[in-house]
This record gives structure tokens, C-alpha cells and sequence, in this order.
């Protein structure tokens, strides 16, 4: 029979990390308006994840993963910070990414209106 030994290193057990395919998140988040697009992209090569361009829609990405992707005239660098559930109203997909790249607002300098 085993001696019970107090001094022996104790195992903690990890819950794994929420996960979901690139693709849907991508869609999730509503940075494009299908999944068959975002797949086109990922497969073009044009996302890199952490760093690492990918080439596979099914690949995992959860929270803490960066993002880095072409986007309408400009690249976008994003860190995710909940896989979500469903594709939800606006607000909803925001809550899913922190813009890392995000443009500064000019108008605090005191700067004159556009409007004037």
C-alpha cells in the first residue's frame, strides 16, 4: 500500500481553452458578411494569426489570440477576447475583439471643426 507523502507536488487540472474555427469567428465578429468569404481570405493567405500566416479555416482561435488582416483600404490588428455563441446584433460582435490599431480621436487637440 502507498504512504501518503504531504510534500508531493500537487497536480492542478486546467480547464482547456474555449476554442472556435477562425472562420466563424471571423464571421462572428463581423468582419466579413459570410463564412464562404472569410474562408476565401484565410486561404488566400491573408490572416495571420499570432504572428503565423494561416492557411486553414478550421483552425482554433481563442481569447488572447491576435489577429492581423487586410480590411478595407487599411490592416487591421485585433486580440480576441471571447469566442461567442452566435452571430449577434453589432454591439454584441464588439464585445467579441479590442481593435489593437484602433484610429485616434483627432478632435481632442482643440482643433477646428470641419464643419466651420
Amino acid at each position: 500500500m502507498a504512504k501518503y507523502r504531504p510534500d508531493s507536488p500537487v497536480k492542478q487540472v486546467v480547464a482547456p481553452r474555449a476554442t472556435i474555427r477562425l472562420d466563424k469567428w471571423l464571421w462572428q465578429a463581423r468582419f466579413f458578411k459570410s463564412r464562404p468569404i472569410a474562408c476565401e481570405e484565410i486561404a488566400a493567405g491573408n490572416i495571420r494569426l499570432n504572428g503565423q500566416r494561416t492557411l486553414k479555416p478550421g483552425h482554433s482561435v481563442g481569447a488572447g489570440d491576435t489577429l492581423t488582416f487586410p480590411q478595407g483600404g487599411r490592416i487591421r490588428l485585433i486580440r480576441v477576447l471571447a469566442v461567442g455563441t452566435r452571430r449577434g446584433p453589432a454591439t454584441e460582435a464588439q464585445t467579441l475583439y479590442l481593435d489593437l490599431d484602433a484610429p485616434k480621436d483627432q478632435g481632442l487637440a482643440g482643433d477646428v471643426s470641419p464643419l466651420e
